[in-house]
């Protein structure tokens, strides 16, 4: 009865939503010991695959694609677009992380008054264009190019803030920030900055082309 405590104790159940093959569908995944599980009829709703039970074996079979089913897509569907490809999505990802840490030290810089002219900051931008020339050089389909163009308007973004900034900080407009706790919050652009960046982190680790219309323009 202790151990069943213990076990008991160290298991949680969390609704998720389970993508297989490019099916999704809503499921209840236990938690044990840092492990994952999910009902086996549940998975195989979801991947539109089978469960069968013969003698002491279990067999699930799961299509290898959607592509495998084709009596579910209607026949006048157009085809979908390719989604992002593996080498620009570590690339992109990487890039978005870079600016991150760049647009967080100025926004931490300026909150706490630390003196200098932004020179500083300078390496976190060259890396962040490196980034995203690589992230240019690994775009290889339709979907690529169009979250490159996203990944661009937000590293310019960022570079406009940090202007605005430099110019500030010459004139001691970016006092305003550390006396003021919610100047960030006041700042349209920060606040643009912000929602891209994470709309972004979304859309790449989905690994397919979206564009909500605002964030990341």
């Amino acid at each position: 009865m202790a151990f069943s405590g213990v076990a008991l104790a160290q298991a949680s159940q969390q609704q998720r939503t389970l993508v297989v093959n490019g099916q999704s569908g809503a499921a209840t995944i236990v938690q044990i010991n840092g492990r994952s599980y999910i009902d086996l009829e549940t998975l195989a709703r979801i991947a539109n695959g089978s469960l069968a039970f013969q003698g002491n074996q279990i067999v699930l079979t799961i299509p290898s694609s959607s592509a495998d089913v084709p009596a579910m897509v209607p026949a006048d569907r157009q085809p979908t677009a390719p989604g992002l490809s593996i080498d620009f999505m570590k690339a992109a990802i990487q890039d978005l992380a870079t600016i991150k840490e760049w647009y967080s030290t100025l926004a931490y810089a300026i909150q706490r008054g630390v003196p200098g002219d932004g020179s500083r900051v300078f390496i976190y931008r060259d890396k962040a264009a490196q980034g995203l020339k690589l992230a240019t050089v690994a775009a290889s389909n339709d979907s690529d190019q169009s979250a490159l163009q996203l990944l661009t308007t937000h590293f310019n973004n960022v570079q406009r803030w940090s202007n605005t900034l430099v110019e500030s900080r010459k004139s001691l407009g970016t006092a305003n920030y550390s006396m003021s706790p919610s100047a960030l919050n006041d700042d349209p652009l920060y606040q643009t900055i912000t929602r891209c960046s994470q709309f972004l982190a979304t859309m790449l680790a989905g690994g397919k082309f979206e564009d909500d219309g605002s964030s990341c323009h």
